[in-house]
């Protein structure tokens, strides 16, 4: 899966894949967020979990031979079942 970065006001880190279909947040408050389209200019959270439970990047790296879901929630799937129970959203 490929990620593209962009910038998003309230993150250190914020990229989607390459259809837009979902997106990967890392706020300024340590907090790894999983987002799918709301509208043409807004994203809705699906999930979140502290970056220290499961950092952004391990997440990625885990995503980068798995093929771009046509759902935001699929990539909770990747996600190790010890954050899934850690997850909100």
């Amino acid at each position: 899966m490929y990620f593209v970065t962009s910038k998003q006001t309230g993150y250190l880190l914020f990229c989607t894949t390459a259809n837009e279909r979902s997106a990967i947040g890392l706020t300024e408050k340590q907090v790894v967020q999983i987002l799918e389209p709301d509208s043409a200019a807004s994203w809705k959270l699906v999930a979140e979990w502290p970056a220290e439970a499961y950092s952004h990047t391990d997440f990625m790296t885990a995503l980068h031979s798995v093929a771009e879901p046509a759902d935001a929630r699929a990539l909770l799937d990747c996600v190790p079942a010890s954050i899934r129970r850690l997850t909100s959203g």
